[in-house]
């Protein structure tokens, strides 16, 4: 899926946009799946927010973390690197933004949905 985001601040903003929409999408797959097999609030809430990080900030940040290793002494090499990068000014606030996009979708999957389970009445009285 290749979305055409915008340059600069902007396009770092709509990259955290999309991370929280798939940090709730995460979490509320994997709250149904948790609940069914028995899993604790605390492990539901961890494995979304690694699933979750891997989706939806993990090209830009393995692009991050390449470019320290990549030998750019050549020109060649650095123009290559840098060329498969869509916007290589902002990449670490795009990172950023996505882990926290992530976490706050992740984040306000577990406010709706516990909230929803509070309401509940499960005293079991007449």
């Amino acid at each position: 899926m290749n979305l055409v985001l915008h340059y600069g601040l902007l396009g770092s903003l709509e990259a955290g946009l999309i991370a929280l929409a798939i940090g709730f999408a995460v979490f509320a797959l994997l709250w149904r799946l948790g609940r069914r097999a028995g899993l604790s609030h605390g492990h539901v809430i961890g494995f979304a927010c690694l699933l979750g990080a891997a989706i939806g900030a993990g090209v830009d940040s393995w692009k991050l973390f390449s470019l320290g290793m990549v030998r750019l002494e050549s020109p060649l090499y650095a123009r290559l690197a840098l060329a498969s990068i869509h916007d290589p000014d902002q990449l670490g606030t795009r990172v950023l933004l996505e882990l926290i996009g992530v976490l706050s979708g992740v984040g306000l999957g577990w406010w709706l949905f516990s909230s929803r389970e509070a309401g509940k009445d499960t005293t079991g009285g007449a």
